[in-house]
């Protein structure tokens, strides 16, 4: 699902573990020693860190990328020759061993690695500077590879980490930097590159832009106009008083407070659609709006629609064209994941986003709560999965918190390595989504993906059995005698339940228990929980004497078959409350071996169990299948990591965030994605042998998700980058029937009517939906495009993925701001041209640049 990392160990000790079990977060976290700093030695707070990527080799041997750290001492005091070492996570692992600059570099756990003196270093003086030469065992083109979080610890207070601040990634712009030889590897996006993708569409006049997205099953648009000069009489019985209460926050409050039209809304039969979620809106000059919904979801959409009809905010006059809508979704399913383990965001963020799925018609919440790196949930009964479980932080010894991870640092008080949500807080959420008409899923990983339980019961199992507890082994999910060799892709190798453990189902059964009784308490009905499943690692299970023990007693052959049987306990327990059993497409699946490789097939055993597959690989020849599960009889949920996965990077420039194992995806990666016929859009080749959907099969689809996995998002801001404005194609794909241009078979037509589509899509984006979103202040600080640019003669042309955005320009070398000259046609000037587009409250996004001789 992820292939990128997590990390591993835990460290504490069991006295602390005793406090912390005890004590809220916070006072686990106050319970920590503050970092102190070694007498005579230089401070990890005064030491300068800087990486570089030097250049990819590329040999017969492989690639690996030759990298160097550049420590410089800026204290009064020195950094000794022994007795230290310097820690720091790093996504896919480096190269171990002793280095040119006699430095020791050593994986720790999982993504954690640290450097530290072999015993020829000499120390660094102060105002000395060391450069630390080593590799990496792949390609680098993304900085979500390059290093991350360093601190320093001193041997003498093994349990003190200081963070080394003033810490800097070198740019990556010199040839041999971005070399990337005869890997097939994509080349860096130039200006010019850009400019020729954005002329895919052109801007259109305002009457011609689509008036509502997404976009509905049928708009019939009338001549007159509904003014509104005073606030409108809302009429809506009882049951819909959140609805009425959305329907007044619509329209500004400086409008007089009476003698407006009438609103009405109401639950009744949408002719000729069976959808709950669909309705009916109609604007009449003379009789006011109407909007009617098979149910309370499909008035509530009905009222987003609405929104998008009004004019943007500050508009000279309101008023609303004659319309009527006919609307109801393609999918029943249109979802949403934000991964909140790998770093950990607040609830006020999940509120965020919350609003803005429901804006854009998206009704499924799915709550990744549980990884390797952190259990994000209070569970009654289990307080170690979020006393040790949801902290990060260094420690010297095992059993206190998790480790660093993903840049989180040696501080157990990082908000986003650390943290979790009180009952309260996820009961405050259930109602929050509910009153939105979105439908939580919550996810427990498992079971792979689960350092963090796997440690936190491993934690309880020593502390209670200390106390002479004989039933401490009532939770423990891993078997002490296990030698199985594996690892994970995210270089983790004790990470994985164990299910010839009794204990495992026991701690399964608890947690499911505790979260049916949270939406029970939040008066929110629970149907499923995704139940995790992917990434198993081969060898796993292999060597463990608990495994084979009841493999044994159940006359199972291989770790396949333990496989089935963990999957068919965990479904029974989910049926006992009344749920079916959700998880990614490996739990769909049946592992087996094709000519000596290792392939995944369509599992004939839970086919009839009604279990719901989240489909995330479309790549290296696992493309179809999604439909082979479909045509096999699975429920599937379309979550392609080619084209849903909003934590890939936009493109390859080494300075746009995001990861890249599974793809680059630009905006219009998303909106051209063919849900029922996405190998449409492969070669000929990559056809041969693939399945398509069945008619029984397509049956099966029940909708899309966009997912967000968090291993390079600390901060809230990222999200919003990384999220918007892809997730509006995903509310488009999803909602909307299939454009002209997906079913039309002659390929020049379809050529055409993609264009016709895309420009229609963007602009809406540019002069309606974005807008709209500025004018409002709803802190959505969307991915703002570089401009294209391109040299054309003696002149500079410059264009924009969203046509009509405002750009403005320097011709000095410097980044533009919101008084530099505006692009109003080509640019004359001689120099170093660089322009950025604006949005409508002057926030610039990002610049590019080209010469002009």
């Amino acid at each position: 699902m992820e292939r990128l990392l997590k990390n591993k160990t835990i460290y504490g000790s069991c006295a602390l573990a005793l406090l912390l079990l005890a004590a809220p977060l916070t006072e686990a976290i106050a319970a920590t020693p503050a970092a102190s700093q070694v007498s005579g030695y230089a401070s990890g707070a005064k030491l300068t860190l800087r990486w570089e990527l030097q250049r990819n080799l590329f040999s017969a041997a492989g690639i690996r990328a030759q990298t160097r750290f550049i420590l410089t001492n800026q204290d009064k005091l020195p950094l000794p020759a022994q007795g230290w070492s310097l820690y720091f996570n790093c996504m896919d692992g480096v190269e171990s061993g002793t280095l040119p600059s006699k430095l020791i570099l050593e994986q720790v756990a999982g993504s954690l690695f640290r450097l530290r003196p072999a015993p020829d270093f000499a120390g660094l003086a102060p105002g000395q500077t060391l450069e630390i030469a080593y590799y990496h065992p792949d390609m680098i083109i993304k900085m979500a590879k390059a290093p991350v979080g360093p601190y320093l610890v001193y041997d003498a207070v093994p349990d003190q980490g200081v963070a080394i601040t003033d810490f800097e990634w070198l740019p990556v712009t010199r040839p041999e930097q971005l070399d990337k030889g005869n890997s097939g590897a994509k080349p860096v996006v130039t200006p010019q590159d850009t400019y020729l993708r954005n002329t895919q569409a052109t801007l259109l006049p305002a009457a011609e832009v689509p008036p509502v997205l997404p976009t509905p099953l049928q708009l019939h648009p009338g001549s007159g106009t509904l003014v509104l000069k005073a606030q409108p009489a809302i009429s809506a019985p009882a049951a819909l008083g959140r609805e009425a209460a959305l329907a007044r926050s619509l329209f500004p409050a400086g409008l007089a407070a009476a003698g407006g039209p009438v609103l009405k809304l109401a639950v009744g039969k949408v002719e000729g659609q069976a959808s709950p979620e669909a309705y009916s809106l109609t604007v009449r000059a003379d009789s006011g709006i109407s909007i009617v919904g098979n149910s309370a979801a499909g008035v509530f959409y009905g009222l987003e629609t609405l929104r998008d009809l009004l004019p943007l905010p500050g508009a000279a006059e309101l008023s609303v064209r004659e319309v009527s809508i006919v609307d109801a979704p393609r999918f029943g399913y249109r979802g949403f994941q934000l991964d909140v383990a790998r770093n950990f965001h607040t609830k006020q963020t999940v509120f965020k986003w919350l609003d803005l799925m429901a804006r854009y018609k998206l009704n499924k919440f799915h709550f990744h709560l549980t990884e390797d790196e952190g259990w994000r949930l209070q569970i009654n009964g289990l307080p170690e999965l979020t006393a040790i479980g949801a902290v990060r932080g260094h420690s010297d010894k095992p059993g206190v918190r998790l480790q660093p991870a993903y840049g989180s640092g040696p501080d157990p008080a990082d908000p986003h390595g650390s943290g979790y949500y009180t009952r309260a807080d996820y009961i405050e959420i259930l109602r929050y989504a509910a009153a939105r008409h979105i439908e939580v899923i919550p996810e427990l990983e498992m079971p792979g993906h689960a350092r963090a339980a796997v440690q936190a019961m491993e934690a309880r199992y020593h502390r209670l059995k200390s106390a002479g507890d004989k039933d401490a082994a009532k939770y423990l999910l891993n078997d002490f005698d296990d030698r199985s060799v594996y690892k994970s892709p995210q270089l983790y190798n004790d990470h994985v339940l164990n299910p010839g453990l009794e204990s495992s189902f026991t701690f399964i059964e608890q947690v499911v228990k505790e979260v049916v009784a949270l939406h029970r308490e939040a008066g929110v009905p629970l149907h499923t929980i995704h139940m995790g499943g992917d990434e198993l690692p081969n060898g796993a299970w292999e060597k463990s004497p608990a495994a084979h023990a009841t493999m044994q007693r159940l006359k199972l052959e291989t770790t396949a078959d333990l496989w089935d049987y963990f999957y068919d306990r965990v479904d029974t327990i989910l049926h006992k409350h009344g749920l079916f059993t959700s998880g990614w497409e490996e739990l769909a699946a049946r592992k087996t071996m094709l000519n000596g490789r290792h392939k995944l097939i369509p599992n004939p055993r839970f086919t009839q169990r009604g279990f719901s597959a989240y489909v995330w690989n479309n790549t290296e020849g696992a493309e179809d299948f999604a439909y082979r599960l479909a045509n096999a009889g699975y429920d599937i949920v379309l979550a392609p990591v080619t084209k849903m996965y909003l934590d890939m990077s936009y493109n390859p420039n080494p300075d746009e965030p995001g990861v890249n194992w599974g793809a680059y995806i630009e905006l219009d990666s998303v909106y051209n994605f063919m849900p029922l016929d996405y190998l449409k859009e492969a070669s000929e080749a990559n056809r041969v042998g693939k399945d398509a959907l069945t008619d029984y099969g397509k049956r099966r689809v029940r909708g899309l998700e966009a997912t967000l996995f968090t291993e390079t998002v600390r901060d809230p801001r990222r999200i919003d980058y990384l999220v918007m404005p892809r997730l509006l194609a995903v509310a488009e794909r999803a909602w909307a029937p299939d454009p002209a241009w997906a079913t039309e078979p002659d390929a020049d037509k379809a050529a055409a009517l993609r264009r016709i589509g895309w420009t229609g899509f963007v602009n809406a984006l540019s002069q309606r939906v974005l807008p709209r979103l500025d004018l409002e202040h709803a802190d959505i600080d969307y991915r703002i495009a570089p401009p294209g640019l391109m040299l054309d003669g003696d002149r500079v042309l410059a264009n924009h993925l969203l046509p009509g955005i405002t750009m403005r320009y320097t011709s000095d070398g410097s980044a533009p701001t919101a008084t530099s000259p505006l692009v109003s046609g080509p640019i004359m000037e001689h120099g170093v041209i660089q322009v950025a587009a604006f949005d409508r409250n002057g926030r610039r996004g990002n610049v590019a640049r080209i010469e002009r001789p």
